[in-house]
């Protein structure tokens, strides 16, 4: 359930959407996506609001990874590609050269199976954007690894974000992972889901490493910030 949800993103923006378990986060997304119908409200993507409209302008990425066990990594790379209506050659070199871009090059036609799970969730991400659309939805793509894979996602995201600049929505409930990955993180109540405050992420110094941006006195701040809203919205 969802209460005063007011949220405008901007072209290329990355928003993430902070607040407890099961309080209407991966619903934000579904209805954004059209996948789910709107009691009250709107909600529009480009000036589009019909449900359909949203659903084509829009790439889901849940927490599971959802790739197809038999097929092989390049394969499942270029499933969207195929639902377009892609031939299966050019799919096949769109989805090489994006598995090459995100650094799996040399595990292309690996089974998912045969991968580690940093691996699978880079695979399933190389599927949403081939999808092409101008808006990523990520449903907590990382909840499921280990800490040490996280970390690791979460500088790999930033960097991949930065070159293939979408608009993007990103479901956490790491505070710490949406200061960082995000542009702003919006955080949200306990149900039904209000929006109580939006922080802003410190500007990050590209050729630091994550261990020295969230070391950074100013990110300190904002974590804190961020804790602190959340814990008086409990």
């Amino acid at each position: 359930m969802l209460a005063g949800i007011d949220l405008e993103v901007g072209a290329g923006e990355t928003v993430a959407l902070v607040g407890p378990s099961g309080c209407g986060k991966s619903t934000l997304l579904e209805l954004i996506a059209g996948l789910e119908d709107l009691q009250s409200g709107s909600i529009a993507i480009g000036g589009e609001h019909s449900p359909p409209a949203r659903t084509a302008a829009s790439a889901w990425m849940p927490q599971d990874d959802m790739l197809l066990p038999w097929k092989r990594a390049v394969e499942n790379a270029a499933v969207a590609l195929r639902l377009a209506g892609r031939g299966r050659a050019e799919s096949g070199r769109r989805a090489a050269a994006m598995l090459d871009h995100l650094g799996l090059a040399a595990f292309a036609r690996s089974y998912p199976g045969q991968l580690s799970g940093g691996m699978r969730q880079r695979v399933a991400f190389a599927r949403t954007l081939l999808a092409g659309t101008p808006v990523l939805l990520l449903d907590e793509p990382f909840a499921s690894l280990d800490a040490i894979t996280r970390a690791e996602l979460q500088g790999w995201l930033v960097g991949t974000l930065a070159q293939e600049r979408r608009t993007t929505l990103l479901v956490t409930h790491d505070v710490e992972e949406a200061l960082f990955v995000a542009d702003r993180a919006l955080m949200l109540t306990t149900r039904p889901a209000r929006a109580i405050a939006a922080i802003a992420a410190p500007r990050r110094d590209p050729e630091i490493s994550r261990d020295e941006a969230i070391a950074d006195p100013e990110f300190v701040a904002a974590r804190a910030r961020a804790l602190s809203v959340l814990g008086a919205a409990s």
